[in-house]
């Protein structure tokens, strides 16, 4: 009879429904681009399930207990708005706005950064330095601090674009501020935990590294790569990294024991950290100037190698994809023309890339460091301006251009 019921387990084990892993925040679920996911190769275009009309930004979208998160200016006004819609229909739900000033960018006015949704709450940093929480069930808002009134930050010509880093209940933030540099604020009120140094404010999002007693938060502030202590801000350990444009944007990555970061005018370094006691000492292993980052981050498979999208900062701008020792920064081959200003890539479980380029394409690669392989292609959308990353959740593509919030129903 045991071995009777303990059958009937495993049978009733093995038909429950596999839940998808949600796509939380900027770069999913690890803040690395990497899905649990897998995809199949396609053949011909793919078609919408559904789209939404959004207002203009740059922010992407994010998935949450079956919901659809996307932070959006409000049409024809100086305001942005937090939008939720029914992750399978794209039914909405609510939207909750409030106002901001008034903010000139040749590249669009509306919010630059992801939300990042934890524990019932929703985080949205948006193009002129308002921090709001909201309430991800109902939409109401909690709280808000703006930044640029706060702490008065010296403004970048595009406005703020980093996203949310939410760790230890606590929302971190690259603010640029004198003595407010890096600012920590409590998930329950928005009140300041601690805020380090007086570096300048720069684009880029951050990151968690390492484990127990060596895991710290990592920022690409305007003067360079910084360490954080998570308890009280305390910094660990720092190496230049200013981009003549001040247009840092990219988000750090860990490779392997690797830490890299890129600019588009510095091009990429491979650092490595070493510990001793408390201390952490950051070491340079290689600088390529050719690997110049805009704001795709790259994204390592295995150990060994990396995929990074660089840009070109002329009148003629393109975007190329390199795949990238790890070890030593040499490039193995190079793509070109994979976009014009930008490319966003995500890694599935099998370790296959799908990359959205600004021009509308979306494309499913075998990385292979002996040459490039395309394993099927589409359009997805006609025109420019795809700036914003997509999100894999249940076998569907969630991605918005300029005008609209787009759910592809993928293949399988």
């Amino acid at each position: 009879m045991r071995h009777l019921r303990y059958a009937s387990c495993c049978w009733l084990l093995l038909a429950l429904p596999v839940l998808a892993e949600d796509w939380p925040g900027w770069l999913g679920p690890r803040r690395d681009g990497t899905s649990s996911e897998k995809l199949t190769p396609w053949k011909g275009d793919l078609k919408a399930l559904w789209r939404r009309p959004v207002g203009p930004g740059h922010s992407s979208p994010v998935i949450a207990n079956g919901k659809v998160y996307l932070h959006a200016k409000v049409k024809d006004k100086n305001a942005e708005e937090l939008l939720c819609f029914d992750a399978a229909t794209g039914k909405p739900l609510w939207n909750t706005g409030y106002p901001r000033e008034f903010i000139i960018n040749p590249f669009g006015t509306g919010p630059q950064g992801t939300p990042t949704v934890v524990a019932g709450k929703v985080y949205t940093f948006g193009i002129t330095g308002v921090l709001t929480c909201f309430d991800a069930e109902t939409g109401s808002q909690l709280w808000q601090v703006n930044t640029a009134k706060e702490f008065k930050p010296p403004k970048l010509i595009f406005g703020t674009a980093g996203s949310p880093l939410v760790d230890e209940n606590k929302v971190l933030l690259n603010v640029g501020a004198s003595e407010a540099s890096v600012v920590a604020f409590s998930t329950d009120k928005g009140e300041v935990v601690w805020k380090s140094l007086s570096d300048g404010p720069s684009y880029s999002s951050g990151i968690v590294v390492g484990q127990g007693q060596q895991r710290h938060y990592v920022f690409l502030t305007q003067l360079g790569l910084r360490g954080f202590a998570p308890t009280d801000g305390k910094l660990l350990w720092e190496y230049p990294l200013k981009d003549k444009a001040n247009e840092s944007s990219t988000t750090p990555v860990v490779a392997g024991d690797m830490l890299l970061a890129s600019s588009i005018t510095y091009g990429m370094v491979g650092l490595k950290l070493s510990h001793s006691g408390d201390k952490i000492e950051a070491k340079r292993v290689w600088q390529n100037p050719k690997l110049t980052c805009y704001f795709s981050t790259p994204i390592p498979v295995g150990k060994q190698h990396v995929y990074v999208v660089t840009g070109t900062m002329s009148f003629k701008p393109t975007s190329s994809l390199h795949c990238v020792e790890v070890e030593t920064g040499k490039i193995l081959w190079t793509k070109p023309q994979v976009g014009k200003y930008h490319a966003a890539m995500l890694k599935t479980a099998d370790e296959k890339l799908l990359m959205l380029s600004d021009l509308g394409d979306l494309v499913l690669l075998d990385p292979d460091p002996k040459e490039y392989k395309e394993l099927a292609r589409s359009k997805v959308v006609n025109g420019e301006g795809i700036w914003a990353h997509p999100a894999l959740v249940d076998g569907k593509v969630y991605f918005r251009d300029d005008k609209e919030l787009i759910c592809l129903q993928m293949p399988k």
